[in-house]
């Protein structure tokens, strides 16, 4: 074995385990430092995922508190950007801000993105417009608060892996990664609870939180990972952030209804935004293998676990971004409701009965990750994904008016199997690739992430309202006429696109009042008529089974992903550590 400057972790690894002689030599300072780095990143991920979740939850708040009714015609675009620009920015951004990172120090771009994200929570809650105006206030400022969350997570593992020897990194990405996604969920709670209170506190939370991170960051973290100096690849970048964005926004649209069908993937505008960014993301994989300095070696991915473990990454996230909404919607708009809990009232309690899903995330993270630095992480990341597809699988055999205990045993299950995954999973793709690539390495570990996110709002949904599109109408028209509405309203009515009712109950309004409201039809029946098609069992009742149908598909597909993730995670291979002397495009992640 070749020997390695002390403060360097190299030699050989297995399986993602390595064996590593950085600590040798090192002093108490430098022990302290990697705590430090560790609490404060992880700090850094959990506010940066907290804020990407605790505005669905507090939507109904924020719209009431800039006086815009979001459902309204012409204004679903200001629902969809709120939801989505945060994740749609983080997913763009990441790689470059990685690349940077690598460049010009990961603790400078890290300590920015802190300064950034605390100043665009600050202009956030201080929203001073109303209406439309409001909204694009929100929407931008969200925009730039992503790009401060963007640096923080695109910096963040690689200054761990900077920080710690090979043999800790697995129990440090451990407390770090599954600390992020419970932060997803995390912001579920927190958005219900603050928007009771006030629906600028939904922003507030995050100013001192900022402030504090960025003064520790600023006077706490050093730079002791390997840089390495070059020019900005400006034609990757821009092909890069152009392509993806376009991919992701058409993506976007794709779920708002078009010329009569109940989804947009045949609008003319989604079509070109679909193969214009496939287009130019093509032209950034050719220029990227012909520039001498590009924003990302497409080499990187020879190295197997590097690949495999994206592959991976990227399923599973597509699989997670169905799982929260899709059960955002079945507690919101179905089980809360029939078990007596006002359509209100419902959001903060979403949040509060998915909690066991972050239990498991907490539990089975940080352990997984501390056995993975001494077993491998191809062992849990595997049986991790196993877990979650059979998860899956049990939710689809839930009746929709489930019994609770077994719901809740199933999201713990669903919580340790993505905790088992996730640690050792991002371990071992950190510790695959050479130093002086981790920064662009942990980018494009959390583009594959964000863009998973955001790819299963399209993919679910359109899922979700194809299936409620074939059989809501008439069973909506029925169950309208049989209250006494008149058939020609019943039917306008039951012709609406399903986005409209879908997100109604995303949003904790009654479907059935927000759909009858413009017709005036609620003030000319009788009081228990009315008393009924209000309450909180009939829109519940009426849609159960064709919800279920599509509940079905949508849980399905994400088991099936869950698979395809683990047999990627199984294909990772045994492989070399990567040292610092290895270039990246020479790693071939072969078989020890």
């Amino acid at each position: 074995m070749r020997s390695a400057p002390k403060d360097q972790s190299v030699v050989c690894a297995t399986d993602g385990r390595a064996e590593d002689v950085r600590d040798e030599g090192v002093g108490d300072e430098d022990n302290h430092y990697k705590w430090v780095a560790l609490s404060n990143t992880t700090l850094g991920v959990l506010i940066s995922a907290i804020d990407s979740s605790i505005v669905i939850i507090s939507l109904p708040a924020i719209f009431r508190g800039i006086g815009l009714d979001p459902l309204a015609p012409g204004n679903i675009g200001y629902l969809l950007w709120m939801i989505l620009g945060y994740l749609l920015v983080s997913a763009v951004l990441v790689v470059a801000l990685g690349r940077l990172g690598d460049m010009f120090g990961r603790v400078r771009m890290y300590n920015m993105g802190f300064a950034i994200f605390a100043c665009a929570s600050l202009a956030l809650s201080l929203d001073p417009l109303k209406g439309g105006g409001g909204a694009m206030w929100l929407i931008g400022f969200r925009v730039v608060q992503a790009v401060g969350g963007s640096m923080l997570t695109a910096n963040s593992a690689a200054i761990l892996t900077d920080a710690f020897p090979a043999r800790q990194r697995g129990m440090a990405m451990g407390v770090n990664q599954i600390t992020a996604l419970a932060g997803m969920f995390l912001g579920l709670l927190a958005g219900g609870l603050l928007a009771a209170i006030d629906w600028r506190a939904v922003f507030w939370v995050s100013v001192p939180i900022g402030v504090i991170g960025t003064i520790w960051s600023y006077r706490s973290l050093r730079e002791v990972g390997t840089r390495k100096p070059g020019r900005i690849d400006w034609v990757g970048n821009i092909t890069f952030t152009a392509g993806a964005g376009s991919l992701l926004a058409a993506i976007t649209y794709g779920i708002q209804p078009y010329g009569g069908h109940p989804t947009g993937w045949t609008s003319p505008w989604v079509l070109s935004g679909l193969s214009g960014g496939v287009l130019l993301l093509a032209v950034f994989c050719v220029v990227e293998t012909r520039i001498a300095e590009p924003m990302f070696n497409i080499g990187l991915f020879r190295i197997r676990a590097f690949a495999a473990g994206n592959l991976a990454a990227l399923l599973v996230a597509i699989a997670r971004g169905g799982l929260q909404f899709m059960l955002i919607i079945w507690l919101q708009g179905i089980w809360l409701p029939l078990h007596g809990y006002d359509f209100e009232r419902t959001p903060l309690w979403a949040g509060i009965f998915m909690l066991p899903l972050t239990v498991g995330f907490l539990i089975a993270g940080p352990l997984s990750g501390y056995l993975s630095d001494r077993f491998g992480a191809r062992l849990f990341s595997t049986s991790g994904l196993i877990l979650v597809a059979a998860a899956f699988i049990g939710l689809l055999l839930l009746p929709v008016d489930f019994p609770y205990p077994a719901f809740a045993a199933l999201l713990l299950l669903s919580g340790i199997g993505q905790g088992m995954f996730s640690a050792p999973n991002t371990s071992a793709i950190m510790g695959s690739v050479p130093p002086d690539q981790r920064g662009v390495a942990s980018g494009m570990r959390s583009t594959f992430q964000n863009s998973g996110t955001a790819l299963s709002i399209g993919l679910f949904f359109s899922l979700m309202i194809t299936g409620l599109a074939g059989s809501l109408p008439h069973t909506l028209s029925t169950g309208l006429q049989a209250q006494g509405v008149p058939a020609d309203t019943a039917h306008q009515v039951a012709g609406l696109p399903p986005v409209s009712t879908l997100f109604a109950t995303f949003l904790g309004k009654n479907p059935i009042s927000q759909l009858l409201a413009p017709s005036g039809v609620l003030h000319t029946l009788p009081a228990h008529n009315v008393q009924t098609l209000t309450g909180n069992r009939f829109f519940p009742e009426l849609v159960s089974g064709p919800f279920h149908h599509g509940l079905v598909t949508v849980f399905a597909a994400a088991a099936a992903m869950s698979l395809i993730g683990a047999l990627a995670s199984v294909l990772r291979g045994r492989h070399h550590q990567a040292g610092p002397e290895q270039p990246a495009a020479s790693t071939k992640g072969q078989e020890t």
